[in-house]
């Protein structure tokens, strides 16, 4: 028992320690050196110690150095990484190292909360943690694909008037990038990307292929599919854009329908479950209880 206290006071302070390392860096810094050093040695103390190592994406590194990995695993978590929304080399890092470090935590409180000899409890922790942010990733990504297969149809309306207007396919896509900025924050990056990749002198086509790519929307591979087709031919984009954001809300009010439809099925298993034993406990309860009165009563 004393052992379980004092793993988890230890625990507690690491924790503890650790949170106001991370919130609070810049003023325990600012206060030891005003109090250790003079002002004029105050920035060669704080490089010191940030050289040192006392770095959250430090110990990241080393972390994430613990699984072994290749390049074709690398580049499958960093395209589904790019579909959630997280761009930057690091996260890469930090999601193997959240791998190393969610076991550990799991692990440190079945030890503060378990017996010391349930192994299993401790081989269940592993296995948890160490998918726990796989599962995280794939929520991320589901959450993000919904908000951009949502927010198309406007998108695509905005295009059709910005192109209606005099506008380029090109400059309609900036300013729809722009407007959407808070409406759809999602979708506005992405097309935010679709202008960069432009004007660094890459084709309108393979620009287009890489939203495609980086969202795995199979609404926004139709649209590409549509816009590159439109292109090749010479076809109106404003008539095409239009057409497809008709069949996006045309698919969308299809798919509540079915849901709506599917509702009839999914509540027999409520009804079963919880409702007819309530009415049968409520109907032949009182009948119930009179018969068993009466047998009484009989055999008495």
């Amino acid at each position: 028992m004393g052992l379980v206290i004092f793993s988890f006071i230890a625990i507690f302070l690491l924790i503890g320690s650790a949170g106001l390392l991370l919130f609070y860096r810049d003023a325990m810094f600012h206060r030891v050196t005003s109090v250790i050093t003079p002002e004029s040695k105050q920035g060669g103390l704080l490089d010191n110690l940030q050289q040192k190592g006392v770095s959250l994406g430090r110990l990241v590194e080393h972390l994430e150095r613990l699984i072994p990995k290749n390049q074709n695993e690398v580049s499958v978590t960093q395209q589904r990484l790019i579909r959630a929304g997280y761009r930057k080399d690091s996260a890469v890092k930090f999601l193997y190292g959240a791998k190393v470090l969610v076991p550990l935590t799991f692990c440190l409180i079945v030890a503060a909360i378990a017996p010391a000899d349930s192994f299993f409890i401790y081989l269940a922790a592993l296995g948890v943690g160490f998918l726990l942010p796989d599962f995280w990733l794939g929520r991320r990504i589901s959450i993000r694909q919904r908000r951009i297969r949502l927010g198309l149809p406007d998108v695509l309306d905005l295009l059709v008037i910005c192109v209606e207007a005099g506008l380029s396919m090109d400059q309609a896509t900036v300013r729809t990038a722009d407007e959407l900025s808070i409406a759809h924050p999602a979708l506005s990056d992405e097309l935010g990307i679709v202008v960069l990749e432009q004007r660094a002198g890459r084709p309108r086509a393979d620009a287009w292929k890489h939203f495609a790519e980086r969202t795995g929307v199979d609404s926004v591979r139709n649209l590409v599919s549509i816009l590159v087709q439109s292109e090749q031919f010479g076809t109106s984009i404003a008539k095409t854009l239009r057409v497809h954001s008709e069949t996006l809300r045309t698919q969308r009010r299809q798919a509540a329908e079915e849901q709506a439809a599917k509702t009839t099925i999914k509540l027999v298993f409520p009804l079963v479950l919880f409702i007819f034993p309530s009415l049968f406990v409520v109907t032949l309860g009182p009948a119930i209880i009179i018969m068993s009165d009466s047998f009484q009563k009989f055999f008495n």
